[in-house]
């Protein structure tokens, strides 16, 4: 039962990154690979970017809601 929470609490993390994604990726501004494969350094990159787009997105809806 202890893990309940926890398995909650991840659940509703992972929602509030589904609900961002959109504005992380339009904030990330990151061109789409229009088919061609990315090397390993440049997916690093651009999960990197992606990562700082997040904590933006975050960061923005809840000034948006009031909330710190």
């Amino acid at each position: 039962m202890a893990d309940q929470p926890a398995a909650a609490d991840l659940q509703q993390k992972y929602r509030q990154f589904l609900d961002l994604l959109p504005l992380t990726i339009t904030l990330a501004g990151l061109p789409p690979s229009e088919g061609r494969l990315f090397s390993e350094e440049q997916m690093e990159a651009r999960g990197i970017t992606i990562r700082a787009a997040y904590r933006v997105a975050r960061t923005v809806a809840k000034e948006c809601l009031g909330g710190s």
